[in-house]
């Protein structure tokens, strides 16, 4: 029958897209992302950027040396008249030559410079950072979307169980129809049912299509790949609320990015300040000239030597403009150390709400499981009953409905703290281990 080639067709499908392919454990999805995804290759090449400033602003508190090498040379018709002298003095082709090395140091000491190196410190440092948010995020999703390709099979699975059980009851209508035991509305009926779980079964394939394409973006892969993923979901049972905040006020890498850019609000302040101390400036320099001529009275000059100075400087005018730029710095502190006391509110918020929603999902992951153990026994009962011609195809149908409806309840219950772990995690900087370790999730 038509229904039965469709069934053979869906399921040779599912086993061809399956069979042969590599098997890819959480770790390897991981891994696989963090050298692969685009997002991950910026930031820590931003944050590289950033550490290569930092060099550049070391030039700032460092003596500067400069050689400079020239030489001339040039060949001339020379006449020469001299006053004690009637006959002029002529000289043809007349060569000379000019040598000159330079050799200057300059060291400039400005209070200013020193600051600014420790601002460029603390911007390598949210550099740094930001790419662990980035490495954070990317880890949190690609642990979204690969549990999520997880639930979506688990879904698969369990429609297939249901359609198996349709089958079933299919073919019980059907015999019993052909007996002259059952009516002819009995065995359409379960032709309808079976045909509406056959169509979300394939609606089903579109959905694990979808998620497979999801992961596959994260992981910088090829939307066609398919590979084979773990059917189960590990959840975490022993989250506690005090360990997480504690967590998170010292290891959350965007609150400790709010508290480097409160630093650099202080040293932006710092700096400008010290643009009113005096400048001392040294330099020193090696001179060395040598002129030839083959006119004149001097055929040959020479000069080797040292000099040495020292410059002092002081602003002691600008305009105002300094004064308001110190007056801006000193506001835009004061917002840093706001911006910085809002996040730890914010943190704080989002812990508290994470670990609520926790808390509650594994509550209800218990009702779901107790639920379901009534569900399936009770399926069982009116399937049997069903057989035997004990319940009607509606009563039947209503507890296939409710088993598979409680199914679905457990598996997306078990999901939902999978996803409440993943933030929390997140938000408390240990979505990973320190020093390139293994995830934890």
């Amino acid at each position: 029958m038509i229904k039965y080639g469709v069934t053979t067709m869906l399921l040779f499908w599912v086993n061809t897209a399956l069979f042969g392919q590599q098997v890819l454990t959480f770790e390897e999805v991981i891994q696989r992302g963090l050298d692969n995804n685009f997002g991950v290759k910026i930031a820590i090449n931003e944050a590289e950027l950033a550490e290569n400033n930092l060099g550049i602003g070391r030039s700032a508190v460092l003596p500067t040396l400069n050689a400079t090498y020239g030489r001339t040379s040039s060949v001339e018709d020379v006449e020469q008249k001299f006053v004690d002298d009637a006959n002029p003095r002529i000289i043809d082709g007349a060569q000379s030559s000019n040598k000159n090395f330079n050799l200057v140091a300059i060291y400039g000491i400005r209070a200013d410079a020193v600051v600014a190196l420790k601002r460029l410190g603390k911007l390598a440092e949210i550099s740094d950072l930001e790419a662990k948010v980035v490495i954070e995020n990317t880890v949190a999703a690609i642990s979204s979307a690969y549990y999520r390709l997880v639930l979506e099979l688990q879904r698969n699975t369990l429609l297939e169980e249901t359609l198996e059980l349709s089958k079933r009851r299919l073919d019980i209508a059907e015999a019993q129809y052909e007996l002259g035991q059952q009516s002819k509305s009995a065995y359409l009926a379960a032709q309808v049912d079976y045909n509406a779980d056959l169509s979300l079964l394939v609606s089903q394939a579109q959905v694990i299509e979808s998620a497979r394409i999801s992961l596959n973006e994260l992981l910088a892969m090829d939307p066609t790949e398919i590979y084979v993923v773990s059917d189960t979901i590990q959840i975490e049972e022993n989250l506690l609320l005090d360990h997480l905040v504690d967590n998170a006020f010292h290891h959350n890498k965007m609150l400790l990015v709010t508290q480097r850019q409160e630093n650099v609000a202080f040293l932006q302040l710092q700096e400008l300040r010290a643009q009113r101390l005096p400048t001392l400036t040294l330099n020193g320099n090696y001179v060395q000239t040598v002129n030839n001529s083959d006119a004149g009275f001097i055929i040959q000059n020479k000069r080797d030597g040292y000099n040495f100075g020292a410059t002092l400087g002081l602003n002691l005018f600008s305009g105002f403009s300094l004064n308001r730029r110190i007056q801006n710095a000193k506001i835009q502190q004061v917002n840093q150390r706001y911006a910085l006391e809002q996040y730890e509110v914010q943190l704080n918020s989002d812990i508290y709400r994470a670990f609520n929603i926790y808390e509650n999902s594994k509550k209800r992951l218990e009702i779901e499981r107790n639920n379901f153990e009534v569900v399936a026994e009770n399926t069982e009962i009116a399937f049997e009953r069903f057989k035997m011609g004990l319940t009607s195809f509606l009563e039947f149908r209503d507890a296939q409905v409710n088993r598979l409806a409680a199914e679905i309840r457990l598996i997306e219950s078990v999901y939902s703290i999978k996803e409440t772990e993943i933030e929390l995690m997140r938000l408390s900087g240990k979505i990973f281990y320190q020093d390139n370790e293994d995830p934890i999730l």
